[in-house]
């Protein structure tokens, strides 16, 4: 089946902006008329695709997150995305790196630096004309929201980097060696960086036998070298903020909860003479999946979807817990950590430490009613399993429970 030419859509992931630049002014030279689509990273690059494919993807090998030629290989899994015209552009191109790439059928493999005018004239033969009819193609791989977040779900890399946090990674980093007291004390604000931190040093610990539960323990572990080039993996994956006011707002609030739920769980712990720090942890963690749900629906967004209120707030009801629960599995938190995340949204059957009973209380204390006292709580089974005197929850900060 043929019809007119339509209008040639091209996708470039590139982070580097002038070189981002420099490829759509040659796809311009080449169709004047093309509408050209510029993302940062692979994660976008992708999440474009499963809403609307492109006639070109062109990408960079090295795309943070995930890199060009992953993203070449997942669209090549697609049964509609088989003969998708790519152009991979890298800084690898000896004879592993080619034999790696030969399989999935690049358009063009070039190497860094490449040659504009001899990408310009690939450009020619892989665009049409502009007077020629070309074979309708389906456009949407994945139509309907709840499609595109069961998708990502599993493939997303989590939560935005905060702006504050990903500037004090970049101070950091420019400032040369510093002591684990100093970057404990600028990564212990954002809940990923933690979880991500924590991941890698139990990890690392594995021969060791003995997991690795707080922030503290895995900045010991990993090093000041090995901790800042984690985080700046993970700062360059996730650079982009939430462009949408009403997701930014949310996400806002989102940060705002996980740091009450941690400065709460840890003065309860210190009160009683428990392990503060890993409350502290399960604490900044317990809402990850609602920063990462939140990224998704910007990604499905700048991927051309519509998004109403309506389903974001369905989406927050729905499916923030389900993203939280993935991503700590993909990232192996230690099961001990996660036990006391699932502690502040309610109480099984069981035997339970006191260190989740603290978070549980804490789950109870956030949710307090306006002007409720935290008294209220006296007879709830976390208070009386931790065998509570009145006079501690009569002692807990208005500030650290009750909302500004």
């Amino acid at each position: 089946m043929t019809a007119p030419a339509h209008c040639v859509e091209v996708l470039i992931a590139e982070a580097d902006p002038w070189t981002s630049n420099l490829l759509q002014q040659l796809v311009l030279d080449v169709r004047g008329d093309a509408r050209v689509l510029q993302v940062g990273d692979g994660q976008a690059a992708l999440a474009r695709c499963k809403r609307r494919l492109p006639d070109l993807v062109i990408a960079d090998g090295e795309l943070p997150g995930l890199d060009g030629l992953e993203l070449l290989r997942q669209l090549r899994r697609h049964p509609r995305t088989p003969a998708l015209p790519f152009v991979l552009i890298s800084g690898r191109f000896d004879a592993s790196s080619v034999r790696a790439a030969r399989p999935l059928a690049p358009s063009a493999y070039l190497a860094k630096p490449f040659n504009a005018e001899g990408l310009r004239q690939r450009l020619q033969a892989l665009l049409p004309s502009a007077t020629a009819a070309v074979v309708v193609r389906q456009p949407l791989l994945v139509s309907e929201l709840h499609d595109f977040l069961d998708t990502v779900r599993e493939e997303g890399q989590g939560a935005p980097l905060l702006s504050d946090v990903r500037n004090a990674v970049s101070q950091g980093l420019q400032a040369g060696e510093q002591d684990l007291g100093e970057l404990e004390a600028i990564f212990a604000s954002d809940p990923q960086i933690t979880a991500l931190l924590i991941a890698a040093a139990s990890t690392a610990a594995q021969h060791q036998g003995v997991p690795c539960q707080t922030l503290a323990q895995a900045l010991h572990r990993l090093g000041v070298a090995r901790t800042l080039n984690l985080v700046l993996g993970l700062a360059l994956q996730r650079n982009a903020q939430l462009r949408d006011p009403r997701l930014a707002e949310l996400a806002s609030h989102a940060w705002q909860q996980a740091r009450r739920s941690a400065d709460l769980a840890r003065w309860l712990a210190l009160e009683l003479r428990l392990d503060a720090e890993l409350c502290y942890t399960a604490g900044l963690l317990h809402n990850l999946g609602e920063l990462a749900l939140l990224r998704s629906l910007q990604d499905w967004l700048e991927a051309g979807g519509e998004l109403r209120d309506e389903q974001i707030e369905q989406a927050m009801q729905r499916r923030a817990a389900s993203f939280g629960s993935a991503l700590r599995i993909r990232w192996r938190l230690p099961f001990g950590l996660r036990e006391l995340i699932a502690a502040f949204y309610g109480l099984g059957s069981g035997v339970f430490s006191r260190e989740a009973l603290v978070l549980n209380l804490s789950g109870l204390l956030l949710a307090l009613p306006p002007g409720e006292q935290p008294a209220s709580l006296a007879e709830a089974r976390c208070v009386r399993l931790l065998r509570l005197q009145q006079g501690l929850l009569e002692r807990v900060p208005a500030e650290l429970y009750q909302a500004c």
